[in-house]
């Protein structure tokens, strides 16, 4: 039976360009087999438009909303954020709560979701690597160190941004060179790529599985192709191995409760789902 919370309520997608995403596909598959009457559309916002119309969210008929880039920053600063978003320096779901406006930022749930999914018993690992420094990298470092992980080597070809994150997150993110990853992979129980190296269209990501430990965990955040290289050769290694495009299903989970009032669960069949559409891109 449909409760009166959810009834007709409408979250969106604003980001520019947004016709990309399949966040639509996610939501209306989990509305449809929760029997919520419900939307989810896609807004393409250009960023002088973006403050007008967040601020004005629920007048456009909006109970939520997915933000993505380029608005991520700003929507920090145009809503009360809690500590992941402000971990984090981005905001990627908004709703309101006593009639304000928050925001925080599930890539943080998305890439410990999906971890706990494909390789439980992950968090096990003493030291984990993680590639590049952007903005997932710093869900990734917060998400790692919410989960008890005592060291982060953490690699960036620009190792002043690496430095950047170790000074905010302290002293178990330790900046390494790009050049240094060798030395730092025969330590690392977790390996996590959150550059867009391996990405369809962007250059390879070279890198010597073979060096990691037999137990160790490799994440990758690219899920355009849906194996990465990096996934192929961890596979064939017979390491365990969480794709991207689990995180990207397991961080809609929270928003999606957050509007609805109901927590969905990421399955096979979404799974199977969203694959298929990405196959067919």
């Amino acid at each position: 039976m449909m409760s009166s919370l959810t009834k007709s309520r409408a979250a969106c997608l604003i980001g520019w360009p947004a016709a990309h995403s399949r966040s639509p596909l996610i939501h209306h598959y989990w509305l449809r087999q929760l029997g919520i009457e419900g939307g989810y559309s896609v807004e393409a916002i250009p960023p002088e438009g973006f403050a007008e119309f967040v601020q004005h969210l629920s007048a456009h008929g909006f109970v939520g909303a997915n933000v993505t880039i380029p608005h991520k920053e700003r929507a920090l600063a145009l809503t009360r954020p809690d500590e992941r978003a402000r971990a984090v320096g981005a905001a990627n779901t908004l709703w309101y709560e006593g009639g304000e406006l928050r925001s925080t930022n599930t890539d943080i749930e998305g890439f410990v979701g999906n971890l706990d999914a494909a390789a439980r018993g992950w968090d096990a690992a003493g030291e984990a690597l993680v590639l590049g420094a952007g903005g997932s990298s710093r869900a990734v470092v917060f998400g790692l160190l919410e989960r008890g992980i005592r060291l982060i080597h953490l690699a960036n070809r620009t190792v002043e941004r690496s430095q950047a994150l170790a000074d905010q997150f302290g002293p178990a993110v330790r900046p390494i060179a790009w050049n240094e990853i060798d030395q730092a992979l025969p330590h690392a129980g977790l390996l996590v790529n959150t550059t867009s190296l391996g990405m369809h269209g962007q250059p390879a990501l070279e890198l010597d599985v073979g060096l990691l430990p037999p137990q160790a965990i490799v994440a990758d955040l690219v899920y355009v192709p849906l194996e990465t290289a990096l996934l192929k050769a961890s596979r064939s290694r017979g390491l365990q191995v969480a794709d991207g495009l689990g995180m990207l299903l397991h961080q809609a989970v929270r928003g999606f409760e957050l509007w609805f009032g109901q927590r969905p669960r990421v399955t096979a069949e979404l799974r199977a789902l969203v694959e298929a559409d990405l196959r067919s891109a």
